[in-house]
């Protein structure tokens, strides 16, 4: 069981580089225990006017829902893209030592409500 303190945030990034980078930052920074990245996703999308087509990396960054806007910026300081996409989801539930260890991994934020 999970009392919404966590959230499991998403990110497309440019490449692999630029992911590596993103997940570096945010590790080091502790805003994030862990950043897992996928390579090689086809995305399809609407971009001013036009429908467009790339091959980017997905990142998925396990943090306390209290990091997410240190998280937001982060990424937005750092991102190639003029409107990156982050989109965070309340993790549910999950394994109980693995929510201890995401927690001892970050700096000391349970304690503050989770985000809406």
């Amino acid at each position: 069981m999970n009392d919404f303190n966590h959230v499991l945030v998403m990110v497309t990034a440019a490449d692999n580089e630029e992911a590596r980078l993103i997940a570096k930052v945010l590790l080091e920074q502790k805003k994030a225990a862990c950043v897992s990245i996928m390579d090689g996703m086809n995305s399809s999308y609407w971009w001013k006017g036009e429908i467009e087509n790339a091959t980017e990396s997905l990142l998925m960054v396990k943090t306390q829902a209290g990091f997410l806007s240190d998280v937001i910026e982060a990424v937005k300081e750092i991102h190639s893209y003029d409107n990156p996409e982050i989109i965070a989801l309340p993790v549910i539930g999950g394994s109980e030592p693995y929510f201890e260890w995401l927690d001892e991994s970050l700096e000391a934020k349970a304690d503050e409500p989770a985000a809406p």
